[in-house]
């Protein structure tokens, strides 16, 4: 039975996914059950709308390649809100930096697919949770795949690239971070 962190909210979106073992995860912009930097929020919620700087270790040697997201199940949707999707990142990768998720960024690894987020935007999207919806939960996850890439069409959304490489995936590391309305101002 999987051990539920309170910081990580009442919704765990990997809750009824085949379980894995986890490996690490850090970052020097965010922090397991801290709240998000203003850096981190959207522009229109007083933010700079930059994806964090991300580092792993610790996964299977037979991992091939590496996916990360951004996802808030606790937003006021029925199906949560994604902020960032990036898939067919290189298994000698084991770092993206503060930034790397922008639009148009350079700073992907070559070959690396960022789908289009909630916003319909191929690049990271900073929090922005609405007035009166209380404490948001944003799971930074990187996944090891046992494929060197997924295939899928890079105009399709997070949740179908999630579905396309879920029997792919060996390991998975975690970061939850917390953001409210008007934190970031």
């Amino acid at each position: 039975m999987t051990q539920r962190n309170p910081s990580r909210g009442a919704i765990d979106p990997y809750a009824g996914m085949r379980e894995v073992p986890g490996f690490a995860l850090t970052s020097t912009d965010i922090q397991d059950g801290e709240p998000l930097p203003a850096e981190q929020y959207a522009e229109p919620a007083g933010g700079s709308n930059l994806s964090p700087q991300l580092s792993w270790s610790g996964f299977p040697a037979e991992t091939k390649s590496f996916a990360v997201t951004c996802f808030d199940p606790d937003a006021p949707t029925g199906s949560g809100f994604w902020h960032w999707s990036v898939a067919n990142i290189p298994a000698s990768v084991t770092e993206l930096v503060a930034g790397a998720g922008s639009l148009g960024s350079a700073l992907l690894p070559e070959g690396a697919l960022t789908m289009p987020n909630e916003k319909r935007e191929p690049a990271f999207t900073g929090a922005a949770p609405p007035e009166g919806t209380g404490a948001h939960h944003y799971w930074f996850v990187v996944h090891a795949l046992d494929v060197e890439r997924i295939d899928v069409d890079p105009q399709a959304t997070p949740a179908v690239m999630g579905f396309t490489m879920r029997d792919a995936v060996i390991a998975r590391a975690v970061i939850v971070a917390t953001g409210e309305y008007g934190q970031a101002a």
